[in-house]
């Protein structure tokens, strides 16, 4: 055979041999692994993974050498003593360790190894938790650090995640997360929920007999949305305390959350849990199953379990690969003793990152996502969210409601939005009040059911919507908002509040500096309002014929007596004196006034001598006139003395000084004063009286100091005591008045009172006087107001609800919706009473006094319509005259009109006369002596003519 033959048939051979050569292992992996004792699943799933290697061949993995260091996760000296001397062990016989493997999962042991790898510069896959912040001693690794320094967190490490998640999503404000020893929590106390605003504790379970005790002291924290992070024994243990503490319903929310596949079991009676598990990747399943069965992958969790299986086999087969590829130079190691922190070996060239993502391997459970950073590596595994029903301890369904993919600020996948937000815990807090009208009242409906309405209440409606809250209220004990004792115990409103049996205090609660130090306060809500006082209203009797009760009845009795008697009297002395006029016509028949005193006209001379018209002309006969005269004068006595005593009557009761104010109240001795026992008003008086005290102490102290030299003294010479004793006076007249015991004993107490000159005021809070006086007609609120405060909302110290009601709060008050509250409940009220108006003394005299003056003009008028209506019909009547014969008959003459009386009467020789002018019912028989009488006296007229012989026409 020729050489060029030769040539020929061997270079394809030696062209080959660089392929052949690539694809197999020059040397096995020398491997260091470390983990805790502690962590029995990541030695199980290691010992499949050896054991998976060496029964496939097709893997091409072999060991050189196989180190295994067991950490204590308490002593870093030991292991740091034991990693060290493994090391060096390796370098001696020179099978230094080309992949470090580290399954601590954290603490001490895994920042130790941590420190060990990053100074010698050895490869390492490590699965410990935590994000890159929280491994400190690979927090800040290079670039070239980073390619062969690669953590891999662990599915414990990434399902609480899922916490986040679902806070993020319902904007939950509060949480509880429990956990046990299968997960590690000790790195997420601040990363979990950083900047989410929600208030959380994070607690590992404890024993079974201390559950109950520890989800009461969560409660206690107003925590009701509950994360439980544990294997399923854990859950059920868990849930049956909150069971027996009744703990489940629509104020709670809880969220069972496990690295287990079995059910979720409880004892609860009714209950309905958000349960989250993993589950594997449909297309891992099968693999998984085979792992299972063939090479005993059975340990407990699985999906933590498959994890480390995956991530070891992984870790192998890029190394593997790497060494096949020529990417992986023989290391320079140096041992621990020459190790010096100035020198420190950095690799260049291991890029063990990216060989882990190019492993074609596939996974047994979910792929393992490998990231650029430490800390966002993780299996991409996915968890089933279920609804699971529990009724009277079994568990009657669990419907999927959605799923959640591992991962940091991975969403929450849910079918139904609404029907999974109704199990998350509704914002129920108890809110304790003190009933106060009108913030505060209670209303009967018509099926007998209690409901609260008020301001107050429309105001919690009003920050509920803005809130989003649901809430129960219930009243105070004794109805009272809280006052401190000499012990500085509390009571009341405030009480339920330090004692956390309540969220939130609502009413008109006024800010306090004493208060402000055991609770906390939002921003007021309404006005200044101190202290006033409630008296009762003068009653000043009216009447409309109060001008006929300045004299009593035997005095007007007496004037009537005196006004017939003087009337009666001045008629007979006109009627026999022979000086009267009615007995000298002739003499006094020129005087232009004619007036003759009869009866009538004596009673209307008398009873217009009492008027300023005057009685008119008086009687001619001087006997007449003194009795004219006397009447006059005691006219003139009783007119004055009437008149003086209706005007005193009428201004007297108006001249009383009235109480206007704290210091018209402290000044007088008639009216008792006190506010009730146990009230605010109470404490502000009884503290006032003890600073003048201390204050007067203090001064007597100085001022009887023997020991003060002459200049001193001097000095203070011309300081006079320097405080009053005004509320000491007042105090000790509150003291002796007795307080009442409640709001409804003082105002009947006040009501029960004689008057307001000499009865009993109330001092007390201005809302409960203002209401009072607008809804009782009968009560004035006096004065101004005293010790103003505003009132606010009252809240558990700390609470976090302060400042959510502030903004809420501060939105109404931008939006005036606080005063058309105002308006509502005061201005707009229907218990308002619309009441009279007092009398004030600047004002004039009321229609109720005087009005009865009117009534006797009308009554007067009135008389007079019906004399005159009495007057026209007896004229018309009359207007037709008749003669009638004293005989009987009729003359014929009279009948027809007459010529005249002479010749009417001439033919009357037998002593018989004719009446004319009078109607036939009052005729008379008349002798001829009389008829002279009659014709002198002029009874005779006809049709308003005067007849002949007839001196006057008559008037009748």
């Amino acid at each position: 055979m020729s050489k060029v033959e030769l040539v020929a048939l061997w270079l394809p051979l030696v062209l080959s041999l660089p392929k052949l050569t690539a694809g197999q292992t020059t040397r096995g992996i020398n491997v260091l692994y470390v983990n805790d004792e502690a962590n029995t699943v990541a030695e199980k799933a290691l010992d499949v993974a050896l054991n998976y290697i060496r029964r496939t061949s097709s893997t091409g993995i072999q060991f050189d050498s196989f180190l295994r260091v067991t950490a204590n996760t308490s002593d870093a000296k030991t292991l740091l003593e034991a990693l060290c001397d493994k090391y060096d062990n390796s370098l001696k016989t020179e099978k230094g360790p080309d992949l470090v493997l580290d399954f601590t999962q954290t603490g001490v042991t895994s920042e130790t190894v941590k420190s060990f790898t990053h100074a010698l510069a050895l490869p390492t896959v490590s699965a410990s938790y935590g994000q890159d912040d929280d491994l400190r001693q690979w927090r800040f690794l290079s670039d070239e650090q980073l390619k062969y320094l690669v953590q891999v967190s662990p599915p414990a490490d990434m399902i609480p995640e899922v916490i986040r998640s679902i806070v993020l999503s319902w904007n939950i404000s509060n949480a509880g997360i429990l956990f046990d020893d299968s997960f590690v929590m000790d790195h997420k106390y601040k990363s979990l929920l950083q900047n989410v605003p929600t208030r959380h504790l994070i607690a590992q379970v404890e024993e079974p007999r201390n559950i109950k005790r520890q989800l009461n002291r969560l409660r206690d924290l107003d925590i009701v949305n509950f994360f439980i992070l544990g294997r399923i024994p854990t859950l059920k243990a868990v849930l049956d305390a909150a069971n027996a503490n009744k703990f489940f319903g629509r104020k709670f929310a809880w969220f069972a959350i496990t690295q287990d596949k079995g059910q979720l079991k409880s004892s609860a009676s009714n209950a309905t849990i958000l349960f989250l598990k993993p589950e594997p990747d449909p297309a891992a399943r099968e693999r998984l199953e085979k792992l299972r069965t063939d090479f005993s992958l059975t340990a407990e969790p699985e999906i933590a379990c498959a994890f480390y299986f995956d991530l070891t086999l992984r870790s192998f087969m890029a190394v593997k690969q790497m060494m096949d590829k020529n990417q992986w130079p023989r290391l320079e190691y140096t041992s621990c003793e020459e190790y010096q922190e100035d020198n420190a070996v950095v690799r260049k060239g291991y890029d063990l990152r990216r060989a882990l993502r190019e492993v074609q391997e596939p996974p047994s459970y979910a792929a393992i996502n490998v990231e650029d950073r430490n800390g966002h590596s993780f299996m991409e595994a996915s968890m089933r969210l279920e609804k699971v029903t529990v009724m009277n301890g079994q568990s009657v369904s669990a419907e999927v409601e959605g799923s959640w993919k591992m991962g940091l600020d991975s969403p929450l996948v849910v079918k139904d939005v609404a029907s999974i937000s109704n199990l998350t815990a509704a914002s129920v807090y108890r809110i304790v009040t003190v009933i106060q009208k009108p913030f505060v009242m209670k209303k009967i409906n018509k099926d007998g059911t209690e409901e609260f309405e008020g301001y107050c209440i429309d105001l919690l409606k009003e920050i509920a919507q803005i809130i989003m809250f649901e809430y129960e209220i219930y009243v105070a004990p004794d109805n009272k908002f809280g006052n401190m004792d000499e012990k500085g115990q509390w009571d009341g409103l405030i009480k339920e509040l330090m004692e956390k049996r309540a969220d939130i205090g609502l009413g008109s609660l006024a800010v306090m500096a004493e208060r402000e130090n055991v609770i906390d306060f939002t921003v007021p809500y309404y006005d200044l309002v101190g202290i006033s006082i409630l008296m009762k209203k003068p009653d000043t009797p009216t009447s409309l014929f109060k001008f006929l009760t300045v004299l009593e009845e035997e005095v007007w009795l007496c004037i009537l007596a005196a006004y017939f008697f003087t009337s009666f009297l001045m008629w007979i002395f006109d009627r026999y004196s022979p000086y009267s006029y009615q007995n000298n016509r002739e003499k006094y028949k020129d005087d232009e006034e004619k007036r003759e005193f009869n009866l009538k006209e004596c009673l209307w001379f008398c009873m217009t001598s009492l008027t300023p018209q005057g009685g008119g002309e008086a009687p001619k006969n001087l006997s007449g006139r003194l009795v004219a005269a006397t009447w006059w004068l005691f006219g003139f006595i009783i007119i004055a003395s009437y008149t003086a005593n209706l005007a005193a009557f009428l201004t007297v009761s108006r001249l009383d000084t009235p109480v206007e104010s704290l210091d018209d109240l402290s000044k007088q001795y008639k009216i008792q004063y006190a506010p009730h026992n146990g009230s605010s008003a109470m404490t502000y008086f009884q503290r006032m009286a003890d600073i003048e005290t201390r204050f007067y102490e203090i001064w007597k102290d100085m001022s009887l100091n023997d020991s003060l030299s002459e200049v001193e003294r001097a000095k203070l010479a011309v300081w006079d005591y320097p405080v009053g004793d005004k509320y000491t006076k007042m105090w000790q007249a509150m003291l002796d008045a007795k307080m009442p015991e409640s709001l409804e004993a003082a105002v009947k107490r006040m009501r029960e009172s004689p008057g307001n000159s000499d009865g009993f005021a109330y001092l007390g809070d201005a809302t409960d006087i203002r209401w009072l006086s607008q809804t009782n007609c009968d009560l004035q609120m006096v004065g101004e107001e005293f010790s103003r405060k505003p009132y606010a909302i009252a809240v558990q110290q700390g609470s976090p609800l302060k400042d959510q009601f502030n903004n809420a709060i501060l939105q109404l008050l931008n939006k005036r919706k606080l005063e058309k509250l105002k308006e509502r409940w005061w201005s707009l009220n229907p218990e308002i009473k619309k009441c009279d108006k007092q009398d004030d003394q600047q004002d004039g005299i009321s229609i109720q006094n005087i009005g009865g003056v009117f009534i006797v003009i009308f009554v007067g008028i009135g008389l007079a319509c019906v004399t005159l209506a009495f007057e026209y019909y007896w004229y018309k009547y009359k207007r037709n005259p008749r003669v009638t014969d004293l005989a009987g008959g009729p003359l014929a003459n009279a009948q027809r009109g007459g010529k005249g009386l002479g010749g009417g009467l001439g033919g009357q020789q037998q002593g018989r006369l004719a009446v004319i002018g009078r109607p036939d019912d009052q005729a008379a028989k008349l002798d001829a002596g009389a008829l002279g009488q009659v014709l002198g006296q002029g009874y005779y007229r006809r049709n308003g003519n005067q007849l002949p012989g007839v001196n006057q026409a008559w008037q009748h």
